[in-house]
């Protein structure tokens, strides 16, 4: 069975092919060095962007609560603070004793990520079943027991990184941080097909509405763009984290001399699509209407 896991770790040599430039890139100190200091930059402005527009949703409509909208940015913001605090201190997190604590800040924003974005999923299927007269009450009992099974089980990968992680180099401990790779590839691929299935239903159901209007029109652009970035940079994010968990010695993204694959995974899965989406949805709710803007509570 060992012989048969280290087989499947081991990469082919297709995989070590990578191009000389990029192989002179990943051996550079100054790029090991400033590459994280960028990402870290990058998260701190999406990151505020965020806060800032979860102030101006509140002082638009403070007599709300926490609506989708509110714990999406909130959730948002604190994505990216994480990611920006762990790559500022990049190289003190590679050097973290036990390897379990160094796994669970690598791991937990990615997590979140998926948590947050898996929001406006589960915002977009309430609008959808309620239009169509559809129940509506498995919908959020769905969504929590789905996020619950999903950190329970990077949990007990935590644990046995913990138990069975004594180096960072040991059989154990790589097969943790590959299955870790499996799993949020998995789970990736189950959030692009979340999006593409409500995404895509609520799209073509407001096409299919009888009324043109402006609003119709803008309501329908922001659906299909939000439902392509979201969906393409899960499936982007599942086939790299595929990619690190058959190739941990060219693709390991836990590592602080592979900086250009760090720039491209971090950047394509979560620095763009978060940049674009608080962009496609930076318009703030109407004052005190209860129109266009029905509060669903987190419960």
């Amino acid at each position: 069975m060992r012989a048969q896991t280290e087989a499947i770790m081991s990469p082919s040599k297709d995989l070590h092919d990578l191009p000389p430039w990029w192989k002179k890139i990943d051996q550079n100190p100054d790029w090991q060095e400033f590459s994280f200091i960028g990402l870290a930059i990058a998260y701190g402005l999406i990151a505020t962007v965020a806060l800032v527009q979860l102030l101006r949703i509140q002082r638009r409509v403070p007599e709300y609560g926490w609506t989708t909208q509110k714990v999406f940015h909130l959730l948002n913001a604190f994505v990216c603070a994480l990611r920006c605090i762990v790559f500022a201190m990049r190289e003190r997190v590679q050097h973290l004793h036990p390897l379990a604590a160094q796994a669970v800040l690598l791991d937990l924003p990615g997590l979140l990520f998926f948590s947050t974005y898996t929001l406006l999923v589960l915002f977009w299927a309430e609008i959808y079943h309620q239009a169509r007269s559809l129940p509506t009450g498995a919908l959020r009992p769905t969504f929590i027991a789905f996020n619950t099974v999903v950190y329970a089980i990077q949990i007990s990968l935590w644990v046995y990184t913990g138990m069975h992680g004594a180096a960072a180099q040991s059989h154990d401990y790589q097969l943790a941080r590959a299955a870790s790779c499996i799993f949020l590839a998995v789970v990736s691929v189950a959030a692009a097909g979340g999006f593409l299935l409500y995404g895509g239903r609520l799209f073509i159901m407001l096409r299919r509405f009888p009324i043109e209007s402006r609003g119709r029109r803008k309501k329908l652009r922001e659906v299909g763009c939000v439902t392509a970035i979201c969906a393409t940079c899960f499936a982007v994010r599942a086939l790299i984290v595929a990619w690190s968990a058959l190739d941990r010695k060219d693709a390991d993204l836990d590592v602080l001399n592979h900086p250009l694959l760090n720039i491209v995974y971090y950047a394509s899965v979560e620095l763009v699509p978060s940049a674009l989406v608080l962009y496609i949805l930076r318009k703030l709710p109407p004052r005190r209407s209860t129109q266009g803007y029905q509060q669903i509570p987190v419960r």
